[in-house]
Order: C-alpha cells, then structure tokens, then sequence
C-alpha cells in the first residue's frame, strides 16, 4: 500500500532527523573525545594545566596578570601585556576593547561611569607606566608627557580651510600639552562637549618622542582575544634587567630563561615569535 505523500515526507524527515542526531550528536562529538585522548594531544584538549605541588597554577594557553591584590604589577615577575577580557585575562568575558586607530579623542564627563578614554590614550598612559617601572623612557609619538592623547580640534573659519579661529584640547580639561597653534591660543575642553560635532577637524600632534619607541607594542595594547599567554621577546627582554635585579640573580641567567621559553613562528612563518610569561615566571621560581 501506498502511503499518503505527506506521511511520506514525515517519515523521510524523522529518518534524516535520526541519521544527522546520530553522526552530528554523537559519532562526531565522540570522535573528537577520542582524538583528545590520543598521546600528545590529551594534555592540550584538558587545557594545557600547570600544575605545582598538586596545585593548579594555570594554563600555559591562557594569559594571566601578575600583580598584587591593588592591581600594581610584582617587580619580580615578568608582566603580560594588557588584557581587555573582563577585569583582565577573565576566560569567561573573552574579547577585545573594539577601539580602533581612529579612536583619539576621549569621551570627558564629570561621570566616571560615563567617561572612557580612547585607544591613543590608553596606549599614552600605559607607556608611561611600563617606561616608569622599567626604568626607561616610556614617550610615544602622538602622546602628552602626562600620558593623554596628543590631540587638537581645530577651527578653521571657512570649515576645512582658511585661518584658524580656535583651537581645543579635546583630552585635557587642564592646562593644556601645547599653549598655542597657529598663532592661537589653544584652550582644554570641557566634558560632555563634541568638538568634532561642533565643527573641528581633529588633529593629532606628534611631538618629539622617538619614531621607534622604546616600549614594544604589545606592552600597551591587548591581544584580540584578551587571554594572550605570550608577550613578544622585545617586551621580556626589557622587562629582564628589573627581574634580575629583584630576584638577585645574573641578567644573563634571564635572558637565558627567556631564550629556552622562546616559542618561534607557527610552520616557520605563520605569527611573531613569543615568550610564555607563565612558564618562564615558574621557571624563575625554580619551579
């Protein structure tokens, strides 16, 4: 007997269902248990744990900060780089700040809760703390000496051109980093005021500080994913010199460490060469 056409297309729909539930949702999810368990691969697929003395002290795939409980960074410690995933190196906020090269100009408010600073600032700011702990000049281009954006909104009278009519330090409600700009006078903002809707052009002013910072990238911005475990060997080879000056020990002997736990590019070109900053810190401690 013939079945009606629509049972059919019921039944030819549940069978599908049961194939794709058993190889979607069960084989494939099983093969990939298996694989897990394969020699050499198990470690990695239950997280790639370190543990000390039956204590789990993290993973050697997720990033974590070294710093003291009000947040200062431990001298004795190699630091990671910033991490914008939660409060930091939070595995369950995983992500990035979404500030891009054009973010410049600070959002200023009187409420903390509605003030945030722009990426050119954070990186001002975070330069000149990593300059200050390590001992060496933490300047950037585009940056004030008090760690804000070095940035103006300019009046022109005809818009986009003519003379300038003024001139506005839109990350400064203090005095400002230049005291004047073509000839005028420049003046801090004000919060809650938008400069660029106003009509200014946003002008960043690059200053004197070196082409080439001394303080590495990856020591100021955060990594995409938030959870980097890896800072570059620029940024470990600067941090070496205050290691080794905490812990007593010989520079050489650190940089020596940084060089054993130097991990070079993936099949020999893909990425940058990195340092893992939890091994190397264990192996600091001896560990």
């Amino acid at each position: 007997m013939r079945l009606p056409s629509w049972l059919a297309q019921h039944l030819a729909a549940l069978r599908a269902l049961l194939v794709f539930t058993v190889l979607l949702g069960l084989a494939y999810p099983l093969l990939f248990v298996g694989l897990g368990k394969v020699p050499g691969l198990s470690d990695k697929a239950a997280g790639s744990l370190l543990t000390v003395s039956n204590q789990t002290v993290g993973s050697s795939l997720i990033g974590q900060s070294f710093t003291d409980a009000d947040g200062n960074p431990v001298p004795r410690y190699f630091q990671s780089r910033p991490s914008a995933a939660g409060d930091g190196y939070d595995p369950t906020s995983t992500s990035a700040s979404n500030l891009g090269p054009e973010s410049v100009v600070d959002t200023l408010s009187d409420d903390p809760d509605t003030a945030s600073p722009s990426l050119l600032t954070q990186v001002c700011t975070r330069s000149l703390a990593v300059g200050k702990l390590e001992g060496v000049d933490g300047s950037r281009p585009y940056c004030t000496t008090d760690g804000v954006g070095a940035v103006l909104a300019v009046f022109y009278r005809d818009g986009f051109t003519g003379p300038v009519t003024r001139v506005v330090a839109v990350n400064q409600t203090g005095t400002p980093f230049v005291a004047s700009y073509a000839g005028v006078t420049v003046e801090p903002a004000q919060p809650e005021t938008d400069y660029r809707a106003l009509g200014g052009v946003i002008t960043p002013i690059r200053g004197t500080a070196p082409a080439r910072p001394v303080v590495p990238a990856d020591a100021v911005t955060a990594s995409g994913s938030g959870l980097d475990p890896q800072i570059s060997p620029a940024y470990a080879t600067l941090q070496a010199p205050r290691v080794a000056r905490e812990r007593g020990v010989p520079l050489e002997r650190v940089r020596d460490l940084i060089a054993e736990h130097t991990t070079g590019r993936a099949l020999g070109f893909l990425g940058e060469p990195g340092v893992n900053v939890l091994t190397l810190n264990l192996a600091l401690d001896g560990r």
